[in-house]
């Protein structure tokens, strides 16, 4: 077994960056490598051709509308999952929307699940990645007219899609499931249905990464060429949270420690190992200003989600029709998408989840001894469940830094650090023998 010899791991801390300075996977690396900017694209003109994906719209027709759309992609899980060897599943998440806003009678939906299995029958975690495939123009209640919503959200789904091909043919001791989700333009509605029936089927959900909106880099009002950043957005104080879990919170100074927070910060650590010419920008923020995404439901209801986008939008072509004024082209349509800047969120989005789905479960019941008074730090923990790690890393940072600075290594479930818990935050996660790590946990004061 390889062992970790490295004691402290210092983060590069210079231009804002969360890169640390340890090795690559091979294997997720090869994975990386596959993902394929051809193949994006050509699930986003895929799905154009489908004229309108809007949520209301024909679901009888075999080219044309919404139904249509869910068949060919649920179609196209099955091809990717053929390589599987029987551990890829896939199938329609179907429900009935009663009338309500944005819904003008109830309506049957169908989400698209491709769940790939993980091979450890006691390792209960899942990760999820999702967009959503429906689209819209200007009108919201618009069923009939030219909904090609290439970059809203065809570039989401294709990133769901195109992984589910790559990962299909691996296995992991997590589950990871693939999805693609419909009524997001109307209400959020089918991740709504999948986040309730998540919590009321107690999955262990670990992370949620949202795709919306990942295929352009040119910025509407200054016109500048951006296709190296991305966003991601994460609430700071959990919708979720206990009112007992608020007086802990503000008492210890948590409130940029949420485990949206901490998926966020290990989302841009971990992409910006992997991924060339990658900026992840953390957005603190639940989504944009006044502004929603699938993800919310999954905050909603407990889970770490985070929301992936691109970093300028081009509102000219978002829920717009398709037009021209001015000499001014509107509409979402797909010659206007960057699909080698797709590639690159999808490559992000792989190398976060593979490393979460071979990584060790991070650990359990981390606590900050606060049984005396003193200038150092004592942490412990309990390890986790399911595979064992080869060691932990306590991460430190100071309060105003927005990534960890320091990672210590040790090999037991208890560590003395020489900073005041006063003056730095910390968090402890488990890392096996090939540096796969878990996500980061912050510590809850105990005695």
């Amino acid at each position: 077994m390889k062992r970790i010899c490295l004691l402290i791991i210092s983060l590069i801390t210079v231009a804002a960056s969360a890169q640390t300075t340890v090795k690559q996977d091979a294997g997720i690396k090869q994975m990386i490598d596959e993902v394929s900017a051809k193949n994006i694209e050509t699930i986003v003109r895929k799905l154009v051709s489908f004229k309108t994906r809007h949520t209301l719209s024909d679901t009888i027709s075999k080219t044309e509308g919404v139904g249509a759309a869910r068949n060919w992609i649920k179609a196209e899980y099955e091809r990717y999952a053929a390589a599987s060897n029987g551990r890829m599943q896939v199938s329609f998440d179907e429900f009935t929307q009663p009338q309500g806003d944005r819904i003008d009678k109830p309506t049957p939906m169908k989400n698209v699940l491709a769940i790939l299995k993980g091979t450890d029958t006691a390792d209960k975690r899942i990760y999820i990645v999702s967009g959503h495939y429906d689209s819209r123009v200007t009108d919201v209640m618009n069923v009939k007219s030219f909904a090609p919503g290439a970059v809203d959200d065809a570039s989401g789904t294709a990133v769901s899609m195109e992984l589910a091909r790559v990962m299909a043919k691996h296995s992991f001791p997590a589950t990871i499931i693939f999805m693609a989700v419909v009524g997001e333009e109307q209400g959020l509605y089918g991740s709504t249905n999948v986040a309730k029936r998540a919590k009321a089927e107690g999955w262990q959900v670990d992370a949620m990464l949202n795709n919306d909106i990942v295929g352009n880099t040119v910025g509407m009002e200054t016109g500048l060429k951006d296709n190296r950043s991305v966003r991601v957005f994460s609430e700071g104080v959990p919708a979720a949270e206990t009112q007992k879990q608020a007086a802990t919170r503000n008492s210890i100074g948590g409130e940029n420690d949420s485990p949206a927070r901490e998926l966020a910060r290990y989302t841009k650590e971990i992409a910006e190992r992997y991924v060339e010419q990658l900026d992840v920008k953390l957005i603190y923020r639940r989504d944009r200003y006044l502004r929603g995404g699938d993800h919310t439901p999954f905050s909603q209801q407990g889970y770490a989600a985070i929301r992936i986008t691109e970093m300028n939008e081009d509102f000219n072509r978002q829920h717009q029709d398709i037009r021209k004024e001015k000499g001014v082209d509107y509409g979402d349509l797909p010659d206007f998408a960057d699909y080698d800047y797709t590639q690159k969120v999808a490559r992000m989005n792989l190398s976060v989840l593979a490393n979460l789905a071979l990584a060790p479960a991070s650990p359990l019941n981390v606590g900050i001894v606060t049984s005396g008074l003193t200038n150092k730090t004592q942490l412990k923990w309990d390890a986790p469940k399911g595979k064992s790690p080869a060691g932990y890393y306590v991460l430190m940072r100071e309060t105003i830094s927005p990534y960890w600075e320091k990672k210590f290594y040790v090999t037991g479930t208890n560590a003395n650090i020489g900073y005041s818990k006063d003056n730095y935050l910390f968090a402890v996660q488990a890392v096996d023998a090939d540096g796969h790590e878990s996500l980061p946990v912050f510590p809850k004061p105990v005695r």
